[in-house]
């Protein structure tokens, strides 16, 4: 019996988890793409590769030589470049494709939402006036806000922010979630926090701060997602594993 092969381009606990229940199948052999920016990831299920494919046309290119049946694209929703690559080399090569994608978290009654396109419009959308602002956006972003350098900066990563912003008051904490709502409101409250700026992730291990912002009137810039559009998706990992089986049924394979 040939095996379908599958790659799938990973990066968070949904791909981890998909790679798992994937890793039994005798019809499958899975490898899991990371992009190699956490200095130490978790181990993985299944066989791992690490680093960038080149664009798209290395991306394409690796496809076609390996042979894979399926592209599965459960990077992180704001890997906005690797998602864009993904779906042109699945374009490219006419191989089955989907993405993983936790949905954003909603706007509810009492959160104080600015909704921006991307992180340096949330620097700018901090305004003229000093503000204590948490920064919940990982470190590879965070030299946007040297262009907002009045402002007292908490900044949050699971890897130290290398170089340090160029500014005259930033604070550095190294933490890996899930950040439960309790914590995150003490957090906000000790270091006289006075508007967050997150990306609208969705899912339930950063969500905390959002919930603590709500309670107490917090203000949260939300970088909203930019993905690519006409992509087929799946919001949870047990939808994923359905969307394997469906692409693999002999029905799909006879063109049914």
């Amino acid at each position: 019996m040939s095996k379908h092969r599958i790659l799938i381009l990973g990066g968070t606990t949904e791909a981890r988890q998909l790679a798992a229940a994937l890793a039994d199948r005798v019809d499958c052999d899975r490898l899991l793409s990371l992009a190699g920016r956490t200095a130490e990831p978790m181990a993985q299920p299944v066989p791992v590769r690490s680093g960038g494919f080149g664009g798209s046309d290395g991306l394409a290119q690796f496809l076609k030589t390996e042979k894979f049946d399926l592209l599965i694209d459960a990077t992180h929703p704001f890997a906005a470049r690797i998602s864009q690559n993904a779906a042109i080399a699945a374009r490219e090569t006419g191989i089955l494709f989907f993405a993983l994608r936790r949905p954003g978290w909603e706007r509810q009654p009492g959160d104080r939402w600015t909704s921006v396109a991307s992180v340096a419009e949330a620097a700018g959308a901090l305004g003229e006036t000093p503000r204590c602002v948490f920064l919940a956006i990982g470190r590879q972003e965070a030299f946007h806000f040297e262009s907002a350098p009045q402002h007292h900066y908490l900044v949050r990563s699971v890897d130290p922010v290398t170089p340090p912003l160029a500014v005259p008051d930033a604070r550095y904490l190294l933490a890996t979630g899930p950040f439960e709502e309790t914590a995150e409101r003490e957090l906000l409250t000790s270091n006289q926090i006075e508007v967050i700026v997150a990306k609208n992730s969705g899912g339930k291990a950063t969500y905390g701060k959002i919930a603590a912002a709500r309670t107490l009137g917090i203000e949260v810039i939300m970088v909203e997602r930019q993905q690519p559009a006409n992509v087929r998706t799946a919001d949870t990992v047990e939808e994923a594993l359905g969307l394997v089986d469906h692409l693999f049924s002999p029905e799909m394979n006879r063109g049914v």
